[in-house]
């Protein structure tokens, strides 16, 4: 059978014709497939199931706060001890059942927090959030912030009260009211000792801190307590805590009500000034001796 070129060339056309209607007919049903897996509902869904995915995952971070903890931080972990493998709430109750009087003395000791395996805010198994401030260095969960936490990197430890509101002095190595900035003498390692009164080292004391007009740094409740039972000098260095210059008109009221008697008028005694550290001469009297530089009976008899 044979064609001509014009049946040839129909033919042709045709087949073409066909071709492109089946591509055509083909990424029609391309585009609706793709419209299909775009479509708003198939979104509303991936979000819906995002938003309940978050909602989970919040409800988890939440679970139990402010419900776990004890004396000392409100969190919802425990810390098993790097000294002696026992498992607390916090290194304070682990301190305090440590150093427990009715320990046996050799076997006392305080966690080493910085040795404490390594920590993270979330559980990586359930999920659950330890503590809504969570530092890291200081291996430390609290769900309590109303304390306003933050870790000074000068001092190495979280403090609380609110960054904005404290500065760390380098000189002293610690940090201070704001207000203290431009006013507080300078003594150097002021925390890092002992209270005079109760003996806790002050550097890590939950205890509101003190500082003398001398520079030198009490328990807030143990000046207290100092001044309740009439003290007045700083037990490190006895210089003048406060103001004593009402004090000291009644110690001129007194002497001056008080004469020596007459083998004893003339007599004079060497004296060192605990406020102003002044050396003087001065005559004897058994009240007291006042500095001649600057007027304070806060003296002590050298010799004599």
């Amino acid at each position: 059978m044979s064609f001509s070129m014009e049946e040839v060339e129909i033919k042709h056309s045709g087949a073409k014709e066909l071709s492109y209607q089946q591509q055509n007919e083909s990424c029609e049903v391309f585009e609706e497939e793709v419209r299909g897996s775009f479509s708003p509902q198939s979104g509303g869904n991936r979000v819906d199931k995002q938003e309940s995915n978050d909602a989970e995952a919040t409800e988890l971070l939440d679970k139990g706060f402010m419900e776990y903890g004890c004396p000392h931080y409100r969190r919802r972990c425990r810390i098993r001890a790097p000294c002696c493998g026992e498992i607390f709430d916090c290194r304070h109750c682990h301190n305090e059942a440590k150093n427990n009087i009715n320990v046996d003395q050799k076997l006392r000791h305080d966690l080493p927090r910085r040795q404490i395996s390594k920590a993270q805010q979330v559980c990586i198994n359930c999920g659950v959030c330890m503590g809504k401030y969570f530092c890291n260095s200081c291996k430390l969960f609290d769900d309590d912030t109303s304390k306003r936490q933050y870790h000074c990197d000068g001092c190495g430890i979280c403090r609380i009260g609110g960054q904005e509101n404290f500065f760390h002095c380098h000189k002293c190595g610690c940090c201070y009211s704001i207000l203290l900035k431009n006013s507080h003498p300078c003594v150097e390692g002021a925390m890092h000792h002992d209270c005079p009164i109760c003996f806790e080292f002050l550097f890590e004391s939950r205890q509101n801190v003190t500082v003398l007009p001398c520079g030198h740094t009490i328990h807030t409740n143990c000046f207290k307590e100092m001044r309740d039972h009439f003290q007045y000098a700083c037990p490190l260095c006895s210089k003048s805590v406060c103001d004593m210059s009402k004090v000291w008109e009644k110690f001129d009221e007194e002497i001056a009500a008080t004469p020596m008697p007459e083998q004893y008028q003339n007599k004079m005694v060497s004296i060192l000034c605990n406020d102003c550290e002044t050396k003087s001469l001065v005559r004897f009297h058994v009240l007291a001796q006042k500095c001649p530089n600057c007027k304070s009976y806060n003296t002590r008899q050298t010799r004599g």
